[in-house]
């Protein structure tokens, strides 16, 4: 397989686009650093196309190795001849070359290997003739093979170990798997049916059926989880009679030979003991794998919005962890992340201290200044809600507002070793407060201490094995197009900069607090296990917002701060103009140059000239900052003031492959069906909606009694 070339095809890329990029990778520079800094020589691909890229070379070159090792293994056996190698030359997937190999695989003791070791081979290729005649009956062309040493005691089992040959010989042959496989993906059904008593999350698929051309992913997953947990039990249905019939049009080539009626029955046993339970298992995998993919897709997308959420900046945040028995605790966090206190309340029963809990919150409202409170959604969030609504902002000496977060993984943070050495005179409930506060402040530097699948923004993430290596690529890119900042930066978001392992994060963090702030990006190379290729690497994303060299806290890499530099002193400008913001003109009078003109004076490439300018006009910049800010309130509804045509003003909290889940400040997601997203067709929400999108909805229906808020877009403009 020319590899380049299916890349540059299924890419739809230029083949030197393609080219150019696999021999970067292959230099061990990472996918950030060639999205950032290797325009000119990728063509300027994003770095989701550069992810895309990276995961399909990877398989091709497993296929190929695969590929290569079955035609060794083959040969191996003296069986390698040269239609087997035209076949597997022809494979374009796995299972194509597994189907291949297939027969000449290892096998554990079967029925069909019993009867070769009786001598019983031959039988089985005379009746695989198919002659117009024999010389004999076959009963008594049997009674050749018949030999009570080897345990053949009867031509009748003689006939039965030819035909269990022939059986396996069929159900291994890659052209009937494949035509069967097809089959079954064109007719056959999923059907699912009740396995145990009781209700479940899974009580619409007690008596379910469809067909697995129309089968929805998110449907597969949601059946593979009630079956793992015991709730369902699944077949796959297909026409037997239609399936046998197309086999034996295959299998039988002259309907005029007596070894047919022996052949039809062969047929049908190697079907129903073989090849349907076979395939069964194998589409079942298959349709999973599938379903897993597309909804690695989505949870990449929703985690890749929610840490690239819009900090809240410049704010002090009381977090707030909500509980019952064992009280809400608080945590107040400065502007700059620093915890100034901790605290806990009991608003709530069994306790429900309210006016001490309310004292507590307005004092630590006035002491620090608190501009907003930041509510985890987890146990007790509603009445906290209320508590604070109701009881506190009304109160305050201030502007109060809350909002709620998303507590997901705050709890797996709060118990780890992480979050034990970040704060190790913290209980574990505390610190979820102070993880609920600063992931307000700064999503991104807050998210990253917590295992990516434990975020909460996908849909049945538990079942999926390629998740961790996908989300970790996502949160590489994230905070790669961020920057980080040398001197505050955790080791964890460290951990996840381009060039930078995690012993050389801790590294980064130790030299830190023994040599004081970092003043220049070149004394990272200063840190044990950053060498040269590393910091070419990492450099560009390091931030120092008070070094000497401005360009230090800007994106613009160290080996382009010559063409930076000559681009200042060509329009007359200093650093003290970059420090001053004094550079809103400078691509008008580049343009008015000539951007071609300017790249051929500096000797640089127009997409890096063009980036220089734009992080020389806004040093330290923050990308972030134009998503949309979080959606801040003062009071709360309950699910019963809802109505239906109410309006609302919601957050988007997750989007699956069925629609998405809104908050709109009633504890309860309300859902927001893909049907009901705008007046046009919707083929996925995600074309539409993205985790952290604030929007008007409608009310359509509540269900008071089941918590259940349906919502629409319908008729609003969209």
């Amino acid at each position: 397989m020319d590899i380049i070339k299916t890349l540059t095809r299924e890419l739809k890329l230029k083949q030197e686009q393609v080219e150019a990029t696999v021999n970067l990778i292959d230099q061990g520079n990472t996918i950030p650093f060639i999205a950032r800094y290797r325009k000119e020589v990728t063509g300027s691909l994003d770095d989701v196309t550069l992810r895309n890229l990276f995961d399909r070379l990877t398989y091709l070159r497993n296929f190929d190795a695969r590929r290569q090792e079955i035609s060794d293994l083959i040969a191996g056996q003296d069986k390698l001849t040269p239609e087997i190698t035209a076949a597997l030359e022809r494979a374009t997937t796995l299972v194509e070359l597994e189907d291949i190999y297939l027969p000449f695989r290892p096998k554990r003791t079967t029925r069909a290997s019993i009867a070769r070791a009786k001598g019983l081979e031959g039988l089985a290729t005379l009746i695989m003739e198919q002659r117009d005649a024999y010389d004999a009956t076959f009963p008594e062309l049997a009674a050749a093979y018949v030999d009570p040493e080897k345990e053949v005691n009867t031509p009748e089992e003689a006939l039965a170990g030819a035909s269990d040959i022939i059986a396996e010989d069929i159900s291994t042959t890659a052209d009937y798997r494949k035509m069967l496989r097809a089959l079954c993906y064109r007719e056959a059904s999923i059907i699912t049916k009740q396995a145990k008593d009781g209700d479940s999350p899974y009580a619409g698929y007690y008596d379910f059926e469809e067909k697995l051309a129309k089968l929805r992913q998110h449907r597969v997953l949601a059946i593979n989880r009630g079956e793992k947990e015991g709730y369902l039990k699944v077949t796959l249905n297909l026409d037997r009679d239609l399936a046998i019939a197309e086999l034996s049009a295959r299998v039988i080539t002259n309907r005029k030979s007596p070894a047919v009626p022996l052949l039809q029955e062969t047929i049908t046993d190697s079907y129903d003991r073989l090849l349907f339970p076979s395939l069964e298992r194998e589409i079942r995998g298959e349709i999973f794998d599938e379903a897993c993919e597309g909804a690695i897709k989505v949870f990449s997308e929703n985690l890749r919005n929610l840490l690239m959420a819009a900090p809240l900046k410049g704010k002090t945040v009381l977090g707030y962890d909500p509980g019952f028995r064992t009280g809400c605790k608080l945590a107040v966090v400065d502007r700059t992340g620093k915890v100034l206190k901790t605290a806990v309340i009991y608003p709530t029963v069994p306790k429900q201290q309210i006016e001490e809990s309310k004292r507590i919150v307005l004092s630590l409202i006035k002491k620090y200044g608190v501009d907003v409170i930041a509510i985890g959604n987890g146990t007790a969030s509603r009445e906290s809600e209320q508590f604070i609504s109701g009881e506190v902002i009304p109160n305050a000496d201030r502007d109060v507002k809350y909002v709620i977060v998303s507590e997901a993984g705050a709890s797996v943070y709060s118990a780890s070793k992480l979050g034990a050495e970040e704060f190790p005179d913290f209980d574990v409930t505390e610190r979820s407060a102070v993880s609920i506060a600063r992931r307000l402040q700064d999503p991104l530097a807050e998210l990253v201490k917590i295992e990516p699948r434990s975020i909460g923004v996908g849909q049945y993430q538990h079942d999926m094995k390629r998740l961790n290596e996908a989300l970790g690529g996502v949160v590489e890119d994230c905070v790669n197009a961020v920057g980080v900042d040398l001197n505050t930066a955790s080791g964890s978001l460290l951990s996840y900069l381009s060039g930078i392992s995690p012993t050389a994060a801790k590294n980064i963090v130790a030299y830190r607090e023994e040599n004081g702030e970092f003043t220049s990006r070149k004394q990272v190379l200063k840190v044990p296990k950053i060498g040269e290729k590393a910091y070419q690497q990492c450099a560009g994303f390091l931030r120092i917002s008070d070094a000497d060299e401005i360009l230090d806290n800007t994106g613009v890499h160290p080996e382009s701060y010559p063409v930076a530099k000559a681009l200042l002193k060509r329009f007359r400008y200093s650093d003290d103009d970059v420090r001053q913001g004094k550079l809103a003109l400078l691509k008008y009078q580049a343009e008015k140059v000539g951007i071609a003109n300017l790249c051929r004076e500096l000797n640089c490439g127009e997409p890096t000239l063009l980036d220089i300018i734009a992080e020389l006009q806004k040093p330290g910049r923050d990308v972030r900052d134009s998503a949309p800010a979080p959606f801040l309130r003062t009071d709360v509804l309950d699910i019963k003031d809802l109505k239906e045509g109410m309006t609302l003003t919601g957050t988007v909290r997750n989007v699956a492959d069925f629609g998405a889940f809104v908050d709109i400040g009633v504890h309860r997601d309300g859902l927001l069906h893909v049907s009901e997203m705008c007046d046009r067709f919707v083929r996925h929400p995600s074309e539409v909606l993205s985790v952290g999108d604030v929007i008007e909805v409608r009310i359509k229906s509540v269900d008071v009694q089941r918590q259940r808020i349906n919502l629409t877009r319908k008729g609003m403009g969209n």
